[in-house]
């Protein structure tokens, strides 16, 4: 992996514009953007995922970033990151493959923009727990800080919650290009 490129991760539950605010931030800075890989290949089953799905998920999301870092300027933006493998895990076999858990920390991001829950849900045949929004955004907050994440809550709706986006990137910029 090149070391120079800075990594911004666009985390949070369901349904809180994830893949739009990446690619919106991938073309305001000119940058590639890596893809939930997760997303792609939940579409292709025909059961619910199991264990072994999750840790060819956990692989797939690490392979595809590897695969995009080169193509970065500067900035590689994450549509997410295998954290979301942990979440769900949790959540739905009652722990996590111990793969992700040893990765986790050796996969640090620069900055995490934890997408708010103040979005309007979208229904999405992938999508699973409309009611579970707040749970999810506290479990995002307890893995982030568990990982001593340097990650920025984002909130709004429409251009506002874009503007937010890029003046935490910005402001991270600034602060790390001076020292």
């Amino acid at each position: 992996m090149t070391s120079n490129i800075i990594k911004i991760a666009v985390v949070g539950p369901e349904s809180t514009g994830k893949s739009t605010m990446s690619a919106f931030l991938a073309k305001h800075y000119q940058t590639v953007w890596v893809p939930e890989y997760a997303r792609g290949y939940c579409e292709k089953l025909t059961e619910p995922p199991t264990w072994q799905d999750e840790i060819n998920m956990f692989y797939g999301q690490l392979a595809l970033e590897e695969k995009l870092e080169p193509q970065a300027n500067k900035l590689l933006i994450c549509d997410t990151t295998f954290i979301t493998v942990k979440i769900w895990s949790d959540q739905m076999f009652g722990s996590s493959p111990q793969e992700v858990l040893d990765e986790l920390p050796k996969h640090p991001y620069d900055l995490y923009l934890l997408l708010n829950i103040d979005l309007a849900w979208e229904d999405d045949p992938l999508r699973d727990f409309p009611d579970m929004r707040e749970h999810f955004m506290s479990v995002w907050h307890q893995e982030l800080k568990a990982l001593n994440a340097n990650y920025t809550v984002i909130s709004g709706t429409g251009p506002e919650r874009y503007e937010r986006a890029v003046a935490a990137i910005d402001s991270y910029l600034n602060q790390n290009l001076q020292h």
